[in-house]
């Protein structure tokens, strides 16, 4: 198989230890400038991808993330902000991570290396052909993610991956894989500097971009936010003085009483009528 890691070949750099501070982060910036222009040269893998995945939520499918590490927790991020962006239910984007949630925080020894967990935590989802399933995978290898992956294969499941390494097994399993090549790392094999920056911004556009084709977003305005704090209720408010041309106490009047700031231009805009 002609697979080669890029992800864990030497760095470019050398003698780390002896650098200024200056002189790191110089070098660290310099390279972080390179994962947009990868991520640019997959725009098309993306666009695919997205299009299965809002075909399967608008007839009321579910997106899932499957990862370990930086990967894994990367997916329950991006999973975890839909429902206060986007007033997303909590169960439509998920997000897995080897090891359970307690590896969110704490790496779990081994817990990627087993072939059979990734399944076994879909299936407590009762994931099923009508939702989607992306793996997460700097290296393109992970047991856990390829395990999963294979059996949503088996079951007719639409599957995707984000990896940065070309030709890896992962990339091959997905029906709709991402292979966002970044180069070697600043500090060799650590996978969480531009393969994960790579990982974050692909998962940035696949979620915001499912969001605004399921509606979730007005002009250029997160009307379905939760309003969950203070800043949000204050943002909220100004999007209805400024779509309404009201003040500031009727604003927040109509936010708090209709809940959401779609629910406030709604039930405003009939009470014209």
């Amino acid at each position: 198989m002609d697979f080669t890691k890029t992800t864990e070949q030497e760095s470019n750099y050398k003698h780390l230890e002896h650098m200024p501070i200056s002189e790191l982060l110089v070098n660290i910036n310099t390279e972080d400038k390179s994962v947009p222009l990868a991520v640019e040269k997959v725009l098309p893998q993306i666009t695919a991808l997205v299009t299965q995945i809002v075909k399967k939520l608008k007839s009321s499918g579910r997106l899932f993330y499957i990862g370990a590490g930086t990967s894994g927790r990367l997916g329950i991020l991006d999973a975890s902000e839909c429902p206060p962006t986007f007033g997303a239910p909590h169960d439509l984007v998920i997000g897995l991570i080897a090891g359970g949630d307690k590896a969110i925080r704490k790496a779990v020894e081994f817990a990627e290396d087993s072939t059979t967990q990734g399944w076994a935590d879909l299936q407590k989802y009762h994931i099923s052909s009508n939702d989607v399933l992306i793996g997460l995978a700097a290296s393109g290898t992970t047991p856990y993610v390829l395990g999963g992956l294979k059996q949503a294969n088996l079951h007719k499941i639409i599957t995707g991956c984000i990896t940065c390494n070309a030709k890896s097994p992962l990339a091959k399993m997905a029906k709709f894989p991402i292979e966002v090549i970044v180069g070697p790392e600043f500090v060799t094999g650590s996978s969480r500097m531009k393969a994960g920056t790579a990982q974050k911004l692909i998962l940035n556009m696949i979620s915001t971009a499912t969001m605004i084709q399921l509606g979730k977003i007005k002009g250029n305005k997160m009307v379905d936010m939760q309003l969950s704090n203070n800043k949000l209720v204050n943002r909220g408010t100004k999007m209805l003085m400024d779509n309404l041309k009201i003040d500031e106490s009727f604003a927040n009047k109509l936010l708090l009483k209709h809940g959401s700031v779609r629910n406030a231009l709604n039930q405003y805009e009939n009470d014209l009528k």
